[in-house]
């Protein structure tokens, strides 16, 4: 289960993630949406630990990803399409 609760990330005075929360859980298909600049990337990237969240916790099977043993057999993730 991916668990995202109050996120926050800010840049200074810009704010790229605003509390935001949601589960995704196992066995289904969860649609994560919204128009450029949303922060659905900062999101991602917070949860497989390529950025850091300024509050809130993001979670994989109840863990941060950074405290996975072997974080790659858990979670697959391409964020830049050109990759």
């Amino acid at each position: 289960m991916i668990a995202v609760d109050a996120l926050t990330r800010r840049y200074g005075g810009f704010t790229a993630v605003d509390d935001v929360s949601f589960t995704a859980r196992p066995g289904r298909v969860t649609g994560f949406l919204g128009p450029n600049g949303a922060g659905k990337s900062t999101t991602l990237r917070i949860l497989v630990g390529l950025s850091t969240a300024t509050s809130g916790t993001a979670t994989v099977g109840g863990r941060r990803y950074v405290d996975l043993p072997d974080p790659g057999r858990e979670v697959g993730v391409l964020l830049d399409a050109s990759a």
